[in-house]
């Protein structure tokens, strides 16, 4: 069954590699980007919208292994106080014990 997801994945992959270059293909005319203070240089059409999703793609990278990080280091947290909760609670029965 693996073998069987990685070949699809492959396939996948390869069409859409396939669009993304008759895509480039068929949309070449040259046009320059102008921001607020600067003016890119004349690229075609398909490389700023390719450049847009890698970039796209990239921060979203960015932002998911940023909330991961931050959800891993909040569950090591929230551990920790839960293990000297339960050291205490086992120790507070314990005293408890002796008492009795």
């Amino acid at each position: 069954m693996a073998g069987l997801q990685k070949i699809v994945i492959i396939l996948l992959v390869l069409v859409l590699v396939l669009l993304a270059l008759v895509f480039s293909l068929n949309n070449q005319m040259a046009v320059s980007l102008n921001f607020l203070l600067f003016e890119t240089q004349p690229h075609g059409v398909a490389v700023w919208i390719i450049m847009a999703f890698v970039i796209g793609a990239l921060v979203g990278v960015l932002i998911t292994t940023l909330a991961t990080v931050r959800t891993s280091v909040s569950r090591r947290t929230l551990q920790k106080r839960l293990d000297r909760a339960e050291q205490a609670l086992e120790k507070s029965r314990a005293q408890n014990d002796r008492t009795l």
